[in-house]
């Protein structure tokens, strides 16, 4: 390997975890953001790097480019998915290559809101609120004037906060994850009902690889009702640990020394807004790795 060569490796794995940053919250897949940062470094490799004045910030331009651009293809193949779509858990207990100076657009809420934007939009937002790029850096970016920066951003903060509750502190929704998982275990209908807001919402994704339920179930009753009706052959076996996944509490679910299953809240002063159970086997890679 030439000393050229040497350099560019150097200059790369410096910058890497932000790449993943970007690319995993852009995309909502670890599996799809290492894909791409492979891709940022297949193109690295072919850059005339004499040329680059500052090679952090062309990386982060390939990166987020690359990044739009499959989001366009990503969103035809998620209008075919089968049931909800919930986005690939990370392990962040260990501090993974998430390369965040914030946490923001981190969350599974957010990460799941995210999807309501244009690719563009999630990138002006992603850039902005998570890594503090300023509106002329996104504005080279995404090629847009840096008015036109400002809009997008400010659109997407009205699509994701306007209707969304303040999240309680993480160990609130600790102690909320560990008494949802107890009522679930033994099927304890007032206890879950009173753990939920009145407009809670379950969604389970398997990704029509496991059985898991097609549809949102939606209202306190109901979803208490819900997990109640599987306790009896769900749970007998099934190991629970405690979990950081996306920079919140979590469980991982395991049976037979297989993982299986990641659980998370969201959760406000109302009680428990969602449960998300993540079980499609494509998407447990990144977490079931450090099980």
């Amino acid at each position: 390997m030439n000393d050229d060569l040497d350099d560019a490796v150097a200059v790369f794995e410096g910058v890497r975890g932000r790449l993943f940053g970007i690319a995993y919250r852009m995309l909502g897949s670890a599996t799809e953001a290492e894909d791409l940062v492979q891709d940022a470094w297949i193109r690295w490799q072919g850059t005339d790097r004499s040329a680059v004045l500052d090679p952090p910030a062309f990386l982060a331009t390939t990166t987020t480019r690359l990044a739009i651009n499959a989001l366009q293809s990503a969103r035809v193949r998620r209008e075919t998915y089968i049931g909800p779509w919930l986005p690939e858990p990370v392990d962040t207990s260990a501090d993974p290559m998430l390369g965040a100076e914030r946490n923001e657009a981190l969350g599974f809420a957010v990460l799941t809101m995210l999807e309501r934007l244009t690719p563009t939009e999630r990138a002006a937002y992603v850039l902005h609120e998570a890594f503090a790029y300023s509106y002329a850096q996104i504005a080279e970016v995404v090629q847009l004037s840096e008015p036109a920066c400002r809009q997008l951003v400010s659109r997407a903060r009205k699509h994701l906060h306007g209707d969304r509750r303040r999240e309680v502190a993480a160990s609130e929704q600790r102690r909320l994850l560990t008494a949802f998982v107890a009522a679930a275990q033994t099927g304890d209908l007032e206890q879950l009902e009173r753990l939920f807001a009145e407009d809670v919402v379950s969604y389970s994704d398997g990704g029509g690889r496991v059985r898991a339920s097609k549809f949102p179930v939606h209202g306190r009753v109901i979803v208490a009702k819900f997990h109640r009706a599987f306790h009896t052959h769900f749970w007998p076996g099934v190991e629970v640990r405690p979990s950081e996944l996306n920079g919140q509490p979590s469980m991982l679910l395991s049976k037979d020394g297989t993982t299986f299953a990641a659980l998370a809240l969201v959760a406000s002063d109302d009680g428990i807004d969602q449960v998300l159970w993540m079980m499609n086997p494509d998407k447990l890679g990144a977490v079931a790795a450090h099980a």
